[in-house]
């Protein structure tokens, strides 16, 4: 029997696609609902407030808001300030004419 395996086939040559894991929003970035903040394998990240997390540990966000990463691989989403629009100042009524000189 051949001690070496005939010509015709690689033991080589197989790779998997990159599975895009990682942080996908920066701090202080503003996301819609549902908006996703990181892929991971495992929980390197934990959600906190208003984030959720999916079946393969992503996290997600819950509202609409700016991320914030915290202390202890914490990440949370702060709604954003929803005030409604302040009515427009009045408009002042003119200056008195000067009185005249005579």
């Amino acid at each position: 029997m051949a001690h070496k395996k005939g010509g015709g086939s690689s033991k080589n040559g197989r790779d998997s696609h990159s599975k895009r894991l990682g942080i996908k929003v920066g701090e202080g970035q503003a996301l819609r609902a549902g908006g996703i903040i990181v892929r991971q394998r495992g929980a390197r990240w934990v959600g906190n407030k208003n984030v959720g997390t999916g079946r393969d540990f992503t996290l997600f966000s819950l509202v609409d808001g700016k991320v914030k990463f915290e202390s202890g691989r914490r990440v949370s989403v702060y709604p954003l300030a929803t005030t409604p629009a302040a009515p427009a100042p009045a408009k002042a009524a003119p200056a008195p004419a000067p009185a005249k000189k005579s």
